[in-house]
């Protein structure tokens, strides 16, 4: 319905029922199932001038951040993305309300490198989006093609690293099943929504989604 949130919240539900090396590779499948069944039921409202600069940042995000996905702790790249996201929904710059086709392949480069080792970057796709003026439906249609070639993108790199993705894909197949279905029931909320209701909506979910990104990593550091 708002287009985000479930993908950090299938992430943490996740982190405690799967070994740890496999819950980045296996989220990023479900998520390009759960996208792209968005991204095929509203893709009327994808606005493809911003698809390409995306996936030709994205390329050069997931190659860069699949050197360094086994490496680097993702704690204080949690910390940086949540406060990303607060500074943009709640003090935005005002340049990034002209941000064109460089501005999102950079962006689209960063969020590739950053789900790479954080696994959901959902919330600053959408933070890239929102400054942009598209409508409700063209924010959500959009996101969802750019998550679905962003994780693509992530599962090609996890299958050059040796992940072995066979084993998962029934627990994959059910949760797309899943996914679907929620999907055709939030598309069906989302046109009930006023422009009002929808940008409330989101800043809400940005907000609590970047204060539980940046208050675990600070949780963990002071115990």
């Amino acid at each position: 319905m708002a287009g985000i949130g479930g993908g950090v919240v299938m992430l943490a539900a996740m982190a405690s029922l799967l070994p740890p090396a496999a819950i980045i590779p296996v989220h990023a499948v479900v998520q390009v199932g759960s996208n792209i069944g968005r991204a095929l039921v509203m893709r009327r409202r994808i606005d493809r001038t911003r698809l390409l600069p995306f996936l030709l940042g994205s390329l050069v995000g997931v190659t860069l951040g699949g050197s360094l996905a086994v490496n680097l702790p993702g704690e204080a790249l949690r910390l940086v993305l949540g406060l990303f996201i607060l500074q943009t929904v709640w003090l935005p710059i005002a340049a990034m309300a002209a941000i064109k086709g460089r501005g999102l392949a950079l962006g689209g480069a960063i969020a590739s490198f950053l789900t790479m080792l954080v696994g959901a970057t959902g919330p600053y796709v959408l933070a890239l989006l929102k400054p942009l003026g598209l409508e409700r439906r063209g924010i959500v249609a959009t996101h969802a093609a750019m998550m679905t070639t962003q994780h693509g993108l992530k599962i090609i790199a996890f299958g050059l690293l040796g992940f072995a993705f066979a084993p998962w894909l029934p627990l994959i197949a059910a949760m797309i099943a899943a996914g679907f279905v929620g999907t055709l029931i939030g598309s069906r909320l989302l046109g009930r929504l006023s422009e009002h209701q929808f940008e409330l909506i989101i800043k809400t979910l940005l907000t609590v989604l970047a204060l539980d990104l940046v208050l675990r990593p600070l949780w963990q550091f002071m115990g």
